[in-house]
């Protein structure tokens, strides 16, 4: 058997960790969370568009050249 819970400790509590920067590693702030400043928040968003950050995946890459003769919609490219 297991002796009854200690009612005199206080309850255990979740502690928050500030997060840090992804970008320079100082501590973020509220109005840019989870970055330090606009800056890094850029810098982190001109990243996404010129798609420098990927997932990995085990597919390979499309074969562009059967998309390229047919099309997207099934006509053939001298057809139309």
């Amino acid at each position: 058997m297991t002796p009854p819970p200690d009612k005199s400790a206080p309850p255990i509590r979740a502690v928050r960790i500030e997060a840090k920067c992804p970008g320079c590693s100082k501590p973020g702030t509220a109005q840019y969370r989870p970055f330090c400043s606009k800056r890094c928040a850029d810098i982190d968003l001109g990243r996404w568009l010129k798609e420098s950050y990927r997932v990995p995946t085990e597919e390979g890459p499309e074969d562009a050249d059967s998309e390229g003769e047919t099309g997207r919609n099934g006509v053939s490219g001298q057809d139309r």
